[in-house]
């Protein structure tokens, strides 16, 4: 494929042997891609400064410069670089994009080298799995039983299978979310669950698991009845503190349709009842999408039509300040034109400073960064839709080298 170039290298000790079988693929022009001119550093840097350099390398890079020489190769597969690696700042959030409804296959984006890379997740069956990140890692639980869960890292394919959560075996609802450490490298796994009562379609039994990595075990702190609201499967962490959408069973106008609850997890508490919690959405939704970004609570969803909420006339993005949304960005009409056909749902996720919107039907893939408060689009994908029926969807992760489950 024109554009194609491969990224090999040798494979540190810490990564598993098919972390490196990555194909990039970019549309940069020559001049986007022209190398500089090769400078024998290893000859006149000492080991701890050269390691310091090549850590703000973004990951690619990483790899590349462990073909350098033997040299670079024993840096960047030393602990003492994947410190200063965790020390600098943070990467910019990768995107990786399901390019198949049956097979969990497809590209992960770069936004600082532009490029898509072919990479495998590990664990994961079926695209249609829960998914959750954090900090470098990925939680992945099945659709079905929603029994098999796994965390890993996508970069360096190290993973681990966790228990089955306790509860519910099977529950009509369900939500996912996870939380890392960044000091002592631990995570916190919280799954919400929310089933009808039999017989009565307005009260739901929601219960919320939490596994901590540290003692290896599930804990399930709370369980409620909830009435004229139900679950979903949109929550995230926050600052310790998770946040989760719950949906109107009683029939409410389309401004009522959707809320936010929170629970706290470090003191493990609502402060009474879930619902004394409830924070109500800006505007009429069709399609919420919740994200931490910088430990601060953002929302992405479609914005309805007054006389048809079903129907998308725009995207906007809202930040919870205390109990109050504050708009920061809608989606610039040529954007929203952008993605030709935009079903009532679509994809979004992000971390840092950067959102990834999607569409359902198309592999087309648009970035807001928050900080510069610019819209732009991706290179394109190197896909193509092949059928009317196919669908797209992703998740967006922190690429990250020392993070491990």
């Amino acid at each position: 494929m024109e554009g194609e170039t491969s990224w090999v290298s040798h494979c540190p000790d810490y990564a598993a042997p098919d972390m490196v079988d990555f194909d990039s693929f970019s549309e940069l022009n020559d001049e986007d891609n022209r190398e500089a001119s090769s400078v024998h550093v290893d000859l006149i840097l000492p080991d701890d400064l050269l390691e310091r350099i090549l850590a703000y390398l973004p990951i690619a890079s990483i790899f590349r410069a462990s073909c350098v020489c033997k040299r670079w190769y024993e840096i960047v597969k030393s602990t003492r670089f994947l410190w200063n690696f965790s020390q600098v700042l943070s990467q910019k959030p990768w995107y990786f994009m399901f390019t198949s409804s049956e097979e969990p296959v497809g590209y992960a984006y770069d936004p600082s080298l532009r490029k898509w890379y072919s990479i495998e997740l590990p664990c994961i069956q079926t695209s249609n799995w829960f998914i959750a990140s954090s900090c470098g890692l990925v939680c992945l639980m099945d659709n079905d039983s929603r029994s098999e869960l796994y965390v890993c890292n996508p970069i360096t394919k190290c993973c681990k299978c966790l228990q089955e959560p306790p509860g519910l075996k099977f529950s009509d609802y369900s939500a996912l979310a996870i939380c890392v450490n960044k000091k002592t490298s631990c995570y916190s796994v919280v799954v919400v669950k929310s089933k009808q009562v039999p017989g009565n379609f307005f009260q739901w039994d929601l219960s919320i698991h939490i596994y901590d990595s540290g003692t290896m075990m599930w804990l399930t702190p709370l369980t409620e009845v909830l009435t004229g609201w139900r679950g979903g499967d949109e929550s995230v962490i926050c600052d310790g503190v998770l946040y989760f959408l719950i949906y109107s069973t009683g029939g409410g106008g389309p401004d009522n349709r959707h809320g936010l609850i929170t629970y706290n997890l470090s003191s493990r508490s609502s402060d009474g009842l879930l619902i004394r919690t409830f924070i109500p959405v800006p505007c009429s939704l069709t399609c919420g999408r919740l994200m931490n970004l910088k430990e601060k609570l953002v929302m992405v969803g479609g914005i309805g039509k007054p006389d048809r909420p079903d129907i998308i006339k725009g995207i906007g993005i809202w930040i919870l300040n205390g109990k109050e949304w504050q708009e920061i960005a809608r989606m610039p009409h040529k954007y929203f034109q952008g993605f030709g056909e935009f079903d009532d749902v679509f994809a979004s996720s992000g971390t840092d400073d950067l959102i990834y919107i999607q569409s359902y039907g198309a592999p087309a893939l648009l970035i807001f960064d928050v900080k510069q408060k610019q819209w732009r689009w991706s290179q394109k994908c190197p896909v193509t839709k092949r059928f009317p029926l196919q669908l797209f969807t992703g998740f967006s992760f922190e690429p990250r080298l020392e993070i491990s489950p």
